[in-house]
C-alpha cells in the first residue's frame, strides 16, 4: 500500500484513523512481494533463455528422434501436471493449460521440421484447434486461454483465406473464413450466462467484439485510400463486404436475443455499427474525407454505446481513437503543414488542443464505474 497516498487521504479527511489502520492490516495480510517475484522471474527467464541458446547451438547435432522424444515427454508431463491440478483450479491450472497448448502447437511444427515437410500455416493450426481447442473450451478460465484460442482461430482463418484466395480467386474462400471469428461474440454472450466460468466466456465475447471493430476500422481506412467499386477486384470486394455485413448482423441478432439489458444494448449497437460500415463502405469509398468520417462515425457510436453500457475503459478508448484519427485527418488534408516553422507550430497547437479536449471529454463524460460488459 502507498503510505504517502494513505497519509494524504487521512489529511484530507477522506478516511479516518480506524479506516487507515484496517487498510494497512488488510494490505499487510494480502501483500505480494513483487520485487522478489520480479527477481525470480528474471532468473527463470535467464535460465530458459540459456537452455534455448544451448539447444539452438547444438540443434543439428541432436538426432531428430531424440528431439521429438524430449518434446513429447514434455507434452506428456504438462498433461499429467494439468490432470493433477484439475481439482485446485485457479491460475495454476490456467497456466498449465496454456503451456500444454503451446507445447502441442510447437510439437506440430517440430514434426514438420524433423521430417522436412512443408505445409500452409493454417493446417497445423486447424489440427491444433481440433485436438486442443475442446480442452480450452472446457477448462479455460481467464483471458490467457481465451486469447490463445481466439488468436489461433483468427490466424488460421486468415492464412487459409489468403492461401486459397490467391489460387482460385473466389470471394467465398476469402469472405466466409475471415467472417467466422465474428461468431465469438454471440457464442461468448450466450455461454457466459450459463457457465460457471463466466470470466472466460466474457473474454471470448470481448475478443469477438474487438475483431469486429478492428475489421470495420480496417474497412473504413481502406475505403479512404482507394475506390473499392473500381478495378478488377471490385465484384469480389463487394461480395466480401456483404458477407461480413451479413455475419455481423446475424451476430447482432444473436446477442440481442440473449441479453437485452443496458450492456446487451451497448454490445448490439457496436456490432450493428461495424456491420453498417461493412455494408456502406463499398459505395462511399474513394475519398480520404469520407473514409475518415466513416471511421470516426464508427468510433462515435462505440463511445455512445459504451456510455449506455457503463463501460468506462471502452469509452475512454473510443475518445482516444477519435482524437488520434482527427489529428491524422488534419495532416492528410494539409500535406504542407509540416514543411515550415509556422506549420510545425500550428500542428503542435492543434495536437495539444485535440488532446486537451479528448482528456476533458474522457474524464467528464466517462461512466463513473466500470460495469462488466
Amino acid at each position: 500500500m502507498n503510505e504517502r497516498k494513505l497519509s494524504a487521504w487521512l489529511a484530507a479527511g477522506v478516511i479516518d484513523g480506524d479506516s487507515a489502520a484496517r487498510i494497512r492490516t488488510y494490505e499487510a495480510q494480502h501483500a505480494r512481494p513483487l520485487a522478489l517475484w520480479a527477481v525470480v522471474g528474471i532468473g527463470a527467464l535467464a535460465i530458459a533463455l540459456g537452455l534455448i541458446s544451448v539447444v539452438a547451438a547444438n540443434w543439428d547435432a541432436i538426432p531428430a528422434m531424440v528431439r521429438l522424444a524430449v518434446h513429447l515427454a514434455l507434452l506428456v508431463a504438462a498433461a499429467a501436471a494439468l490432470w493433477l491440478q484439475r481439482e485446485r483450479g485457479g491460475w495454476g491450472e490456467e497456466v498449465l493449460l496454456f503451456v500444454f497448448g503451446a507445447l502441442g502447437l510447437t510439437f506440430m511444427g517440430h514434426l514438420g521440421q524433423a521430417y522436412q515437410t512443408t505445409s500452409p500455416l493454417w493446417q497445423p493450426l486447424a489440427m491444433w484447434l481440433v485436438l486442443f481447442a475442446p480442452l480450452f473450451v472446457l477448462r479455460g478460465q481467464t483471458w490467457l486461454t481465451a486469447l490463445g484460442l481466439a488468436g489461433a482461430l483468427v490466424v488460421a482463418v486468415w492464412n487459409f483465406a489468403f492461401h486459397y484466395e490467391m489460387r482460385d480467386g473466389s470471394f467465398v474462400i476469402f469472405a466466409l473464413p475471415t467472417a467466422l471469428p465474428l461468431a465469438l461474440a454471440p457464442l461468448g454472450a450466450a455461454l457466459r450466462v450459463r457457465s460457471a466460468r463466466a470470466t472466460f466466456w466474457r473474454r471470448i465475447e470481448e475478443l469477438g467484439f474487438a475483431y469486429a471493430l478492428l475489421g470495420a476500422s480496417g474497412i473504413a481506412v481502406l475505403a479512404g485510400t482507394e475506390n473499392l467499386a473500381q478495378g478488377g477486384d471490385a465484384g469480389k470486394m463487394l461480395h466480401t463486404l456483404l458477407v461480413w455485413a451479413a455475419a455481423g448482423f446475424a451476430a447482432t441478432a444473436a446477442i440481442w436475443s440473449t441479453r437485452k439489458d443496458h450492456s446487451g444494448q451497448a454490445a448490439t449497437g457496436m456490432l450493428a455499427a461495424a456491420s453498417v460500415v461493412a455494408l456502406i463502405a463499398w459505395p462511399l469509398s474513394g475519398s480520404p474525407v469520407i473514409g475518415a468520417l466513416l471511421f470516426m462515425a464508427l468510433w462515435a457510436v462505440v463511445a455512445a454505446c459504451a456510455l449506455r453500457g457503463g463501460w468506462r475503459g471502452v469509452f475512454q478508448l473510443a475518445v482516444a481513437v477519435l482524437a488520434l484519427r482527427l489529428i491524422v485527418l488534419s495532416f492528410e488534408l494539409d500535406n504542407d503543414l509540416l514543411s515550415s516553422g509556422a506549420g510545425l507550430i500550428a500542428s503542435g497547437v492543434l495536437i495539444l488542443g485535440i488532446a486537451w479536449v479528448a482528456v476533458r471529454v474522457a474524464r467528464r463524460y466517462a461512466p463513473p464505474k466500470e460495469v462488466t460488459p
